[in-house]
Order: C-alpha cells, then structure tokens, then sequence
C-alpha cells in the first residue's frame, strides 16, 4: 500500500478542485438592477425583401412573428432604385418621383410591424443633392448591387431646404396620404401609417464625410421640418459607426442645438469583426475580446451621455460579426453562426448591465455581395437561423423592468461561459452561454432541478430552440450554445 504524505495528499487535493468543472451560482435576493433593455433587430432594405425573391416570405414571417418594439428599418444606398424616391434633380417643371419599387417592401415592413414602435431611417440622400465634378450615375438594374451611389460632401443648397422638402415629401407620402412635388403636382398614396421615431441618417461618420458640426445642422433642420408634419415623431441621432467621443461631446450638448431641438435617442454600431487571413479557430477568441472592447467604450461614451443629456436615450441598433474577408467568399458554417448568435447574448448581458434602452441586433436580411455574415434569414432556405431564434428566445423571455440578481460562473475557466439571471416576480430565468468551441458541462443548484431549458445550438441549426428538462444537477452547452433556464 502506497503511503501518502500531508503535502501528497494537499496536492492530490489542488488537482481534484482545479479539475472541477464551472458551477453557476444565483442569489435570488441579491439584486443588481432593474433593466430598462429591450431586444430587438434592423431591417436594411435590400433586393432580397422584394416580393418574390426567395428569402422575402420567410423574412417578413419572422418579423411578425418576432413582436418585437423599436426594430429600426433602414433602406440603404448600394440599392439606390429601391431606396431613392426622387433620383433625378427636378428640370423645367418635371419630377422624376417614383415609389413603385420602393413601396412594396416598405409597406411589407409597415404590415409585419404593426402595433409596434418602429425607427424608420430612409438614409440615402439623392446623389444629385450633392455638388461634385459630374454627375453621379445609377444602376438602371434595382438588384446591382451599386458602392459608387453615395459620394459628395457638400450640398448644393446650403440652405438645407432642398434636402429637408424631399424628406418633408417621403414622410407625407407613408403618413399624409401624399404630398405635392416642387412642380405643383399632387402625388397621391392613400397611405397614413404611423412614425413613432425617426432617425437622422446612417453613419454620418462614413457617409459623406460629416463633422460633428455638419452633421447637428442637418439634424436640426431635419426634425425642425419633419415636426411640422409628423408632430409626434420622435428622434434618433447620430447612428455612428465609429464611437468617437468628440461626436458624443459636441452632439449631445444642448447648446450646440437650435432653442427647442428635442434629443430623444442617440444611436451607434458594433461590429466585433475577424481580422484578415484569420481561421475560424481564432473567433472564439477574437470576437469575444472585440465585444468587450466595445462594452468599455459603451461605458465611456454613457458618461459623456449622463453628464450632457441624461435624459436621452441610447439604441444600439446594430450589433453583428463578420467574418474575414477571406471567408466571406465561402460557405458559413453551422458553427459560425452559433457563435454569432452566442456574441449577441453576450452583448444584451453585458449592454444590459450598461443601462442601455435598445440593443439592436443587424440585421434580417443578408446575402453573398450584401454581408452574408449579420443575416438572420438563411439566405440558401429562407429559414430563421441561430442568430435570429436567440434574439427571439431573449425577447419573449426577458423584458425591460426585469431584475438582475447576483450571479456568477465559479471555476478556474469560469471566462468560457458568461450568465445572468432575471426576476420579474413571477418567474426566474437564467441566460447563459458558452464562448467556445467545445461543449462545456455546468453544475447547477440543486432549485434547478425540473426547471425547463431552452437552448440554441448546433442541434436546434435553423429551427427553434430545443426544450427539455433539467434531470440531474448538471446541464451541458454545446459549442457556442446560448440557454435560458425557466424555473418552476
């Protein structure tokens, strides 16, 4: 018989507790916060949600059925015929108005989102606005795919009257029934929709290369004359995509506006991205550390928020990954898109925590030449994939005025897997996740016994997540796998 010494059996002892594998611990009474989060996603408008292309019906079903508030709707410029209404300058006496291929889609969005709050963003400006050496042609094809659609700096009418009348226009065509054109021609619609917020162009950081100063002019005359005719709007600011501080200090102070100028919402994007030549073994990694690089800017950004304007708002409404450009060109894998929808998780927890209103998952829709990797339609099937069935299992679960309690993942390699439970007084839920690429097994208080676990993984792959019950005192997560726990 082998004789064991004290400092044998303290090591012995080390290595059974360093083998031990993450256990969750919840105290239930211990609270952190109240939310004031709420889930949801954008819709970029693209060739893909016209009726009739192949991913539309499964889009669109998912939206409604999706239920979700505050879903930003945003036609983008690389489409101009599908986002621009008037894309020729008016001359003698003539308009070139046409929202024929524009209305279908936008309507299908007004349909699917109906007793919702939705941010609409038409964000294009017509290229003609702008002064540059020549003029600026555009795909005659609605589905080419069009980079050069967007370039000038400086308006040609600095009064800003001639780009605040066409938005003026748009919006009076989806909610005044029509409008009339510079020509004195009434164009009619019939449309009277409601729009609860607007925002304020898209990434003016990129697009057109604004300044903080150009782009608070814009925005001032923009809700000064879309107050006239939508006098409930509310409005979103910025849309940045980059989170420079001098945009946030120079915005978000009042007296940089015109006297009446509401500030409601700010909004900005993050796209935690694989570095070139990458191999997918690295994401996990990757991905997760841009996320929290993020996440600290995020709080930086809430001070200048809170010290300037603290009663306005902040969505970030588009949250996603990409793959390297390398990757970008072939087949996305089961496992990419698992852990894309698990980074999704992990920023609602963290932007939870951070106090922010909205977290905006990007985006519905997306296809090889417009950023295949932030769909959340299956764009080979039309099918809801992993991205979009988390942010559905998040928002049917977890609401804003939920608490946060304490809890915490304990062990040595507790950093692969991120969770937190919620209370609302009727029920506990816990959200957890695994950032790895390896299945994980997680220890479990014994008050999780029978407690129903739903869970979406490379099991579930575009279907809805899997449910079961919890039978023992420990649960598995597969790679990437994102689980919420209802307990009885």
């Amino acid at each position: 018989m082998r004789k064991f010494t004290t400092f044998t059996l303290f090591l012995f002892g080390l290595n059974v507790c360093m083998a031990q594998g993450p256990a969750l611990n919840v105290k239930w009474n211990h609270t952190v916060m109240v939310s004031k989060s709420t889930p949801t996603l954008q819709v970029v408008g693209n060739p893909m949600l016209r009726r009739g292309a192949l991913m539309h019906d499964g889009s669109f079903n998912a939206l409604k059925d999706l239920r979700a508030d505050y879903v930003r709707y945003v036609p983008w410029f690389p489409y101009p015929k599908l986002v621009v209404a008037e894309l020729d300058a008016p001359v003698a006496g003539k308009t070139s108005w046409d929202f024929s291929l524009i209305d279908p889609m936008t309507i299908d969005f007004f349909e699917a989102t109906k007793g919702h709050s939705i941010i609409m963003n038409f964000s294009t400006i017509p290229q003609w606005m702008f002064k540059t050496e020549k003029p600026v042609a555009y795909a005659k094809d609605p589905n080419e795919v069009d980079w050069g659609y967007g370039g000038g700096t400086e308006l040609r009418d600095a009064t800003m009257k001639e780009l605040t009348d066409y938005y003026v226009r748009l919006i009076s065509w989806y909610t005044k029934g029509g409008f009339t054109d510079e020509a004195g021609k009434y164009h009619k619609s019939g449309y009277h929709y409601q729009i609860p917020y607007w925002e304020v162009f898209n990434e003016p950081d990129f697009e057109h290369s604004n300044t903080p100063q150009t782009y608070t002019q814009k925005y001032d005359a923009m809700v000064t004359a879309i107050r006239k005719v939508s006098p409930k709007t509310k409005f979103v600011g910025l849309a940045l995509a980059f989170e420079k501080p001098e945009w946030f200090e120079y915005f978000l102070n009042p007296a940089h506006h015109k006297p009446g100028i509401p500030l409601d919402m700010i909004s900005y994007h993050c796209y935690a991205n694989a570095n070139n030549y990458q191999k997918f073994d690295a994401y996990e990694y990757t991905l997760f550390d841009k996320a929290d690089n993020f996440l600290n800017t995020v709080s930086y950004i809430e001070s200048i928020r809170k010290r300037l304007s603290p009663k306005t708002k902040t969505d970030i409404d588009e949250l996603g990954t990409f793959v390297s450009d390398e990757m970008r060109s072939q087949p996305i894998s089961q496992a990419y898109w698992n852990l894309s929808a698990s980074v999704y998780a992990y920023f609602f927890i963290g932007l939870t925590k951070a106090g922010i209103d909205v977290i905006g998952e990007s985006q519905l829709v997306g296809f090889p030449t417009q950023y295949p990797d932030v769909s959340m339609i299956n764009y080979t099937n039309g099918a809801p994939n992993a991205r979009f069935w988390v942010l559905k299992m998040i928002k049917d679960n977890i609401k804003a005025g939920d608490t946060l309690v304490e809890t915490n993942i304990d062990a040595n390699n507790g950093d692969d897997l991120t969770a937190q439970a919620f209370s609302n007084g009727a029920s506990k839920k816990v959200l957890i996740l695994n950032k790895r690429n390896k299945a994980i097994s997680v220890k479990v208080p014994a008050e999780f016994k029978g407690a129903k676990i739903s869970t979406v993984d490379e099991l579930s792959a575009d279907n809805a997540p899997t449910e079961s019950l919890i039978s023992g005192d420990t649960i598995e997560l597969k790679p990437f796998a994102v689980s919420l726990v209802t307990l009885k």
